[in-house]
């Protein structure tokens, strides 16, 4: 069986040595949300034959992510399908996209039955997109942003350093009370894996923002690289009773974001309407579609993480 462990901060340089060197764009694949989730996967990870695997629990069933790494990928994937027979599970891989579908199609035709769930498809854009908002494609978003600095001339964006976390923790607080998270599961959730990022927000290696309006903090928003090219938006928080302080925190955001990083990751909209339209309407460059891949003797419900 392969020798897993669990994911800790100590281990941001071995994973991150193996992701940031990838061409997937999987919000899945950003160290922070790996670490800030493990308590409800309970994920480990381990390098075998010079790929890097993880396996996890969703919803109570063991589940695989795709290996990174060069080399015999078709060896790798049959050790993980034998470390899942060993734990007497079902094998299956969450998070597949396009490409490593393609991958695992020539590797094992015909063995895997995919299923595409669009609620978990993350949202990419062009940084230069939004950090410009140039074009008629974008007239509306640059209206919410003259409006807000005329309503608010005296605003101010700064990074969220060690000093700053307390004021995102307090807003993070108001927001959650007025939006109901914690009577819900998912937003209880995501309240614990935010609260974990910022209190172990540089181990993590997490760069940010803060909006304020009349010194009192406004938005906030954080991320780090997914990959070399990729940059991951994990959090976005906003007073909604500041109008534009979404559109604004993001644009001040992509800004600071280098150059080198093409595109943004803004992670998926889960089926909830009103975050879907707004994604939408940032003008994604892709909407990366994500499979649970399952081999054909091992069918498996629908998991979702």
């Amino acid at each position: 069986m392969i020798a897993f462990k669990d994911i800790t901060l100590a281990d941001k340089n071995t994973i991150t040595a193996f992701t940031m060197n990838s061409n997937r764009r999987n919000c899945d694949l950003s160290f922070s949300n790996l670490c800030s989730w493990r308590f409800l996967y309970d994920t480990q990870f381990a390098v075998v034959d010079n790929f890097l695997v993880f396996k996890f629990w969703a919803e109570g069933q063991l589940a695989y992510m795709m290996p990174i790494g060069t080399g015999d990928l078709k060896a790798v994937l049959w050790k993980l399908i034998e470390d899942a027979q060993k734990e007497k599970q079902q094998f299956c891989m969450l998070g597949v996209c396009s490409c490593t579908r393609a991958d695992l199609e020539e590797i094992l035709p015909g063995q895997f039955i995919f299923t595409e769930d669009r609620d978990y498809a993350d949202y990419i854009y062009l940084r230069s997109d939004l950090a410009t908002l140039k074009g008629k494609k974008f007239q509306a978003k640059r209206n919410h942003i003259n409006r807000f600095r005329n309503t608010y001339p005296n605003y101010e964006y700064a990074p969220i350093t060690p000093d700053r976390i307390q004021e995102c923790l307090d807003l993070e607080a108001e927001w959650c009370k007025t939006n109901n998270c914690d009577q819900q599961e998912g937003t209880g959730n995501e309240r614990r894996a935010l609260i974990y990022a910022l209190h172990n927000f540089e181990a993590l290696g997490l760069t940010g923002g803060i909006l304020h309006v009349d010194s009192k903090i406004v938005a906030f928003t954080f991320g780090m690289p997914i990959n070399h090219e990729t940059f991951g938006v994990h959090v976005e928080k906003a007073d909604t009773n500041i109008d534009g302080a979404y559109a604004m925190i993001n644009y001040e955001f992509a800004n600071r974001i280098p150059e080198q990083y093409i595109y943004i990751n803004r992670e998926e909209d889960l089926g909830i309407e009103g975050l879907r339209k707004a994604k939408l309407s940032y003008q994604p460059v892709t909407i990366l579609e994500k499979y649970m891949a399952c081999l054909q003797e091992h069918p498996m419900d629908m998991v979702k993480w």
